[in-house]
């Protein structure tokens, strides 16, 4: 396999050119210019120990003046782009969580994520105005497909021979999340808030979803994420749920087998006192047209989950399924035997009505939201919504229907 000449050509020492650095920058927003705000929000570090170009995660570029002044302007505006890409794709994050989950510590594991997220980047990034530097890493130099993500391609090859062309590679902290010695950390100069970091991203993404032709698959993906970013559905639902099961009331009622101890300050009467017990969950499953076979499943499981929370009480948790019409109230004995009925119209004021005939301590609603919401319960609400792309104008009879949002006495949670 013929690898691609490095760029570290040694140079005699120069001042760094930025007359001529900032000319490839504004080339890269020309040839990109969805990617301009991101460009322009990087801040310029000359440093002579970095061999290139290279990031951190607060948004500085590390530039060496020698390979400025060797560089053309055309390569110089790719590298500028490759730069940011790693910082907008977050590789710094992701290249932490995947030494975490992996046990990838040491310098030749970060080496291996450096030219695994510049596959990611360079696959699609380069053509139509914008030239790819001398010493890209493609893909295809370690015969592996397009398309794919750091994380992929990291399990896909290791260090060898074949790769020692690539020992001089380092696009920084940014690419992989390992501090260097130029790095000038959290409480350096010029460094962006997590705040400013999130909006520049959310510009870019904003500007690919506005021109979406102009961008390739791989940006426009990015920026759908960007835009409506993976919620962890399951530990937020499940914070809510152990949240209400816990808090003061649930699952109190009073009994007189044991005496309050005020009846001792009252002879002849009996007063019960008030004592804990398992709390009680009522589940009410939409079962209307409009949510799929997978959501119904998705609800299931979390039906399981539910009766976890409660210490495996399946007596403690009953399942109604309802459309426009509400289902006996079945008691938990396996999530997947529930049967769930329905498919017309959805009207979940029948279901909290049948759900409430159980008493539970706490009721939660599985459901995409298309529906007239009831009174207040007496109880503890939590209301888990299904994904729709455009809630506000759709139902299932009623194309003009607009739906309103669930009752501000309910904890929502967005499942994703």
């Amino acid at each position: 396999m013929q690898a691609p000449v490095s760029p570290r050509t040694p140079a005699p020492s120069h001042p760094l050119d930025t007359d001529k650095l900032y000319t490839a920058r504004l080339q890269a927003a020309r040839a990109r210019p969805y990617l301009a705000s991101a460009l322009f929000a990087l801040d310029v570090v000359e440093s002579a120990s970095v061999p290139t170009m290279a990031v951190d995660a607060y948004w500085r570029c590390y530039v060496s003046p020698g390979f400025v002044a060797r560089t053309p302007v055309e390569e110089l505006a790719g590298v500028w782009v490759h730069e940011v890409s790693h910082l907008l794709r977050d590789h710094h994050g992701r290249g932490d969580r995947v030494a975490r989950e992996r046990g990838l510590d040491g310098v030749g594991d970060r080496l291996r994520m450096n030219i695994a997220a510049d596959m990611e980047i360079n696959d699609d990034i380069y053509g139509d105005g914008l030239e790819r530097p001398a010493g890209a890493v493609l893909p295809e130099l370690l015969r592996l497909p397009e398309g794919r993500l750091m994380e992929e391609y990291l399990r896909d090859f290791q260090l060898g021979p074949h790769l020692g062309d690539f020992v001089w590679l380092d696009c920084g902290s940014g690419a992989d999340g390992r501090a260097r010695g130029w790095d000038l950390g959290p409480g350096g100069a010029a460094g962006l808030t997590e705040q400013q970091r999130d909006a520049v991203r959310f510009r870019v993404a904003e500007a690919i979803k506005g021109a979406p032709g102009s961008a390739p698959d791989g940006w426009k993906r990015w920026a759908e994420k960007a835009f409506h970013p993976p919620q962890p559905w399951l530990r937020l639902l499940g914070a809510a749920l152990r949240s209400a099961v816990s808090g003061a009331g649930a699952g109190q009622d009073y009994s007189y087998g044991r005496p309050a101890r005020r009846s001792a300050a009252l002879p002849g009467l009996v007063l019960p006192s008030l004592r804990r017990r398992p709390p009680r969950v009522a589940v009410v499953i939409d079962t209307s047209g409009s949510v799929s076979d997978a959501e119904l499943g998705s609800a299931l499981l979390e039906v399981a989950a539910i009766t976890r929370a409660v210490g495996g009480r399946r007596d403690l948790v009953t399942v109604v399924s309802c459309d426009a019409a509400a289902r006996i109230a079945e008691p938990v004995c396996r999530a997947e035997d529930i049967p769930l009925i329905g498919g017309g119209g959805t009207d979940l004021r029948a279901g909290f009505t049948t759900a409430l005939r159980t008493r539970p301590d706490v009721l939660v609603a599985l459901t995409d939201g298309q529906t007239p919401w009831p009174p207040q319960p007496p109880c503890r609400t939590i209301i888990g919504l299904f994904p729709r792309t455009n809630r506000s104008h759709w139902r299932e009879t009623d194309p003009t229907y607009v739906p309103e949002r669930p009752p501000g006495w309910a904890k929502v949670v967005e499942i994703g």
